[in-house]
């Protein structure tokens, strides 16, 4: 099982980096006084700061970069840095987009061949039945492509103000999401784990 203390840490590292990009964002947009996409801009230098120092935490407490967490700060970085370079917030947008949709084609993708990828990453953590494995990855597949869906929409027919207390409210939403999913963990558990498991972490 997974150091719990240990990811506990690297969640709240993760949601102060999303605090430390709203907060920026609320700072140049209501105080600079900035339109939205140059608000935007000047948040991506602390979202990109943010989630370097998330990845150096999450390595240093857990000896080890989680696949799905090292997955989103990676292309938190990429983005954040393409975006500071074309001066473009709808790349720092689409990002959420190409990362979900990217994690929901694998998950769902694997389903009618029986393989699934949750299975490799987590069998060290827990162990599932493989209707519970099936069931884990649709579910987590599913959600990812509701993200990727919902995020088009939001960025695409709302101001930037509206399209950063969505992120901010993703993250919540994803913590709702992985607590009701250890639930259905605990249905499909093979019953010689002593330690009740966690949900992944999808890392957003």
């Amino acid at each position: 099982m997974a150091n719990k203390p240990a990811s506990t840490v690297r969640q709240l590292v993760d949601f102060g980096a999303l605090l430390a990009f709203m907060a920026a964002y609320a700072v140049n947009r209501f105080v600079r006084g900035l339109e939205g996409d140059q608000a935007l801009v000047q948040a991506t230098w602390v979202l990109v700061g943010a989630s370097a120092i998330a990845l150096l935490v999450g390595w240093i407490v857990e000896r080890r970069l989680a696949p799905l967490p090292l997955l989103a700060g990676g292309f938190a970085l990429i983005f954040g840095a393409l975006t500071l370079i074309f001066n473009d917030p709808v790349l720092l947008k689409i990002k959420l987009t190409i990362q979900n949709g990217l994690l929901a084609a694998v998950l769902l993708g694997s389903l009618p061949f029986g393989k699934y990828p949750f299975k490799y990453l987590l069998e060290s953590a827990f162990r599932l039945t493989e209707e519970g494995w099936r069931g884990l990855t649709l579910r987590y597949g599913l959600y990812f492509a509701a993200v990727a869906i919902v995020n088009e929409i939001v960025w695409r027919t709302q101001t930037d103000d509206v399209w950063v207390a969505f992120r901010g409210g993703l993250w919540i939403a994803s913590a709702a999401f992985g607590i009701w999913q250890v639930f259905f963990i605990m249905k499909h558990l093979i019953k010689d784990d002593d330690v009740p498991p966690t949900a992944p972490d999808p890392g957003l």
